[in-house]
């Protein structure tokens, strides 16, 4: 069973970016991302998509999302207006004026993402510890909702319950393993209080996910893997990352020939549902419909 130190060593073999993931300005987040080849919300947005269609043919109004680990609402982006990494690194990649102030680099984005096309009929709360980038992307309109807090050290706040206790769909495309099974613990009990929203979580392989497992299955979800697919996250960082993370792959008995070794992050995807709905119908029968 893996523990909290367990992920802690783990992320240690890690780059780390906290330097520019709470930022008032995203852009330069976005060319570091770049320059790693970030590619996981891109990867997932056909699996995403694919959730958010079954879930929107047996409700009426928009499906409510809650992503975790939001940052600056990438996921939002890719899923509501249809964008690609691509297309986003190149929005936030222009040379733009150095005088510009704060306020008027948000007008800018709010703008470009208010004239794109109509977006999709979904609700997008976004919840992460870096309080810069919550609030930037709740203000040029790709989250519906922002909410900043460290689910790992305290229960969701009084005054997100309501809203979080109506989600249909709870997605994160990399932050577990600096998540563990305590957020899942302070968060299933307000997300289930009206309904079982699905659960979906795209993982680096070389984090166990037997925990928040277990804490799933204890508000009655069971979780799939869908065995046999792997999705890439990005390149390494240096050879000295690669290095760390293919000794701590070996460590866990998984082998990295054909994957990591050739030079990528990799994850897998896990789909958790009410354990009747995943009996109807299985993951693998999910995704060939």
């Amino acid at each position: 069973m893996t523990s909290n130190s367990d992920f802690n060593e783990i992320n240690e073999a890690k780059a780390c970016m906290d330097n520019i993931y709470d930022q008032a300005d995203p852009r330069p987040y976005f060319r570091e991302l770049k320059k790693l080849g970030y590619a996981i919300p891109n990867e997932a947005k056909p699996v995403f998509q694919k959730l958010i269609d079954h879930l929107q043919q047996r409700q009426e109004g928009a499906v409510k999302l809650l992503d975790l680990g939001c940052s600056y609402g990438v996921n939002s982006a890719i899923l509501k207006h249809d964008l690609s990494m691509s297309e986003l690194y190149q929005h936030w990649g222009q040379k733009r004026t150095t005088d510009e102030t704060p306020k008027e680099n948000v007008e800018y984005h709010k703008r470009f993402f208010a004239n794109l096309d109509g977006p999709e009929a979904i609700e997008v709360i976004g919840l992460d510890v870096a309080e810069n980038a919550v609030s930037f992307a709740e203000d040029i309109g790709l989250l519906d909702k922002g909410l900043t807090c460290n689910l790992e050290a305290q229960p969701v706040p009084a005054s997100a319950e309501e809203e979080l206790s109506a989600v249909d769909l709870v997605t994160s495309t990399g932050c577990v393993g600096y998540i563990t099974e305590k957020s899942f613990d302070h968060l299933l009990p307000t997300i289930t209080r009206g309904r079982q929203p699905w659960i979906a979580n795209f993982v680096l392989r070389m984090f166990p996910f037997d925990t928040i497992e277990e804490s799933l299955s204890r508000f009655g979800y069971v979780t799939e893997k869908y065995e046999g697919q792997t999705y890439v996250q990005r390149d390494f960082a240096s050879t000295e990352e690669r290095d760390q993370v293919l000794a701590r792959l070996s460590d866990e008995g998984i082998d990295a020939t054909g994957k990591e070794a050739d030079g990528e992050l990799l994850a897998e995807f896990y789909l958790s549902r009410p354990e009747k709905e995943a009996a109807e119908l299985p993951i693998e029968r999910l995704f060939a419909a």
